[in-house]
């Protein structure tokens, strides 16, 4: 959905579950006899505060960070990650995983169960257990609750508000070096203990995130794997990646997961195709220039120097039409689509060709029997709502966006969607009250209570839609004292 490939407004502050084979079933009762330290640092933070914390600093990230805003790669990312967490101890709240468009090695955990991935460690990994190991590491960071027990450590010696430190320690997880000079100079104090401990947090989240990769059905070595190739890639670098400044990596932590991996069959996996798409998706969209990506795919493709061949041919279609040679991409995607119908980085890709080559009725046909297969699939429906906007059948698009946001209240891209709808349809009032969505989702409650505000004024023969309106006015005023709270 090339249209909502999205960034922050402004600065305002395989699918499907993995089977698992008969040995790692007779091991999940294996898993309750790890340590129960998740429940560590309740003193400092409660769940519940955690949960709240995680969601303001995720508006946060929004508004501040180049976050990627991809229907299909939210989905995949989505999917891996909790078919993970289905098998994790401690799960106290849903997961959302996220990208962040960064060519630099770092992933990062934080309040609430967000977890971040730069999109630069996706393209690194060769095969997705290499993937899921990182993935898994994050989500037991959370599980552990490694960020509030590591509050919980710093509270002991220092006078630091909880506000300060979870600034600080964000600042660290997303951008370690300003982050790290941040904490060396508000707690010099204690620095030592804090890296103590944070080593603390990086053994057992290895130990913890082996098994759970195990459990998973991916294959454990995974971890090993990924770690001994940052450790080669990255050994005589002057300037370490961001990951290994938040995960230190020494040789001791390398053999420590290869014996951890040990303790579990090897498991040897095909190449996953939603995994080889999307690499070749963030290449082509968010990687390099496009007359390099068209070489580097159809080199690839002549070569046959490709884990499969359906993903080189996608990055090369992708490539052709961020080079705007639609027909180029159609020809490569049609026959990707044909083979595989139900293959929802097919549809989303073939839905922007259609759209640049003004085939309308096209891409309606395909969504609308897409849809009737994957009803309410953030893919297909907003990929179907955007064809209808850009076809000017405003009132079609409109009614899927609304029907959509029953079942995904917070979603970003269809509340920025539904803004351009009214827009188009010179509906001022709803458009303010939906911009007002946006701008809250970006945890910007002021502008929020502006549109409102703004949007209030348009309903003067509409006396019910202003009672929602000031009732929401209120809902966004009080978020913002919670927020202030914290």
């Amino acid at each position: 959905m090339n249209k909502l490939k999205l960034v922050a407004l402004s600065a305002l502050c395989g699918l499907g579950l993995a089977a698992t084979s008969s040995a790692f079933a007779n091991k999940q009762s294996d898993k309750n006899a790890l340590p129960e330290i998740g429940s560590a640092g309740t003193s400092v933070l409660s769940i519940e505060k955690e949960r709240q914390i995680g969601l303001a600093l995720m508006k946060q990230l929004r508004a501040s960070q180049p976050l990627i805003q991809d229907p299909v790669l939210i989905e995949y990312i989505n999917d891996l990650g909790n078919r993970m967490v289905r098998y994790a101890n401690d799960v106290n709240y849903p997961f959302e995983f996220f990208i962040v468009n960064n060519n630099e090695l770092n992933a990062f955990a934080f309040f609430g169960g967000h977890i971040g991935i730069h999109s630069g460690l996706i393209t690194t990994a060769d095969t997705e257990s290499e993937l899921a190991s990182v993935v898994a590491h994050e989500i037991s960071h959370v599980t552990q609750r490694h960020l509030a027990r590591r509050l919980e450590e710093q509270s002991r010696t220092q006078s630091l508000s909880v506000a300060g430190m979870i600034t600080g320690v964000l600042l660290t997880l997303i951008n370690p070096q300003v982050g790290m000079a941040a904490l060396s100079t508000s707690m010099a104090a204690t620095q030592q203990a804090s890296i103590n401990y944070t080593r603390g947090n990086e053994k057992e989240a290895d130990r913890v995130g082996i098994a759970l990769l195990a459990y998973s059905g991916f294959d454990p070595y995974g971890a090993p794997s990924f770690f001994g190739k940052m450790s080669e890639q990255f050994r005589y670098k002057s300037k370490p990646p961001a990951m290994l400044l938040t995960h230190p990596l020494p040789d001791s932590r390398i053999s420590d997961a290869r014996l951890r991996a040990q303790q579990y069959p090897r498991v040897q996996l095909p190449p996953s195709l939603p995994f080889e798409l999307t690499k070749a998706r963030i290449q082509a969209r968010y990687q390099k220039d496009d007359e390099h990506n068209i070489n580097h795919f159809q080199n690839q493709i002549d070569k046959k120097r490709y884990r499969l061949l359906e993903a080189a041919q996608y990055g090369l279609a992708l490539s052709y039409y961020e080079a705007k040679q639609y027909d180029l991409a159609k020809n490569q995607l049609e026959a990707l689509y044909q083979k595989d119908e139900h293959n929802l980085f097919y549809i989303d890709a073939l839905s922007d060709t259609y759209i640049s080559l003004k085939e309308f009725d096209t891409a309606l046909k395909m969504l609308e029997k897409a849809d009737k297969f994957m009803p309410n699939n953030q893919v297909v429906s907003l990929n179907y709502a955007n064809v209808l906007q850009e076809a000017d059948k405003l009132d079609e698009a409109e009614q899927l966006l609304k029907d959509f946001l029953i079942v995904s209240a917070d979603n970003f891209i269809a509340y920025d969607l539904l803004t351009t709808v009214y827009r188009k349809q010179d509906d001022r009032g709803n458009m303010h009250a939906t911009q007002a969505e946006v701008y809250a989702l970006l945890g910007g409650y002021s502008r929020a209570v502006d549109e409102l505000q703004t949007a209030y004024n348009f309903f003067d023969d509409n006396p019910l839609v202003q009672k929602r309106i000031r009732a929401r006015i209120l809902q966004f005023q009080n978020e913002e004292n919670k927020l202030k709270r914290l």
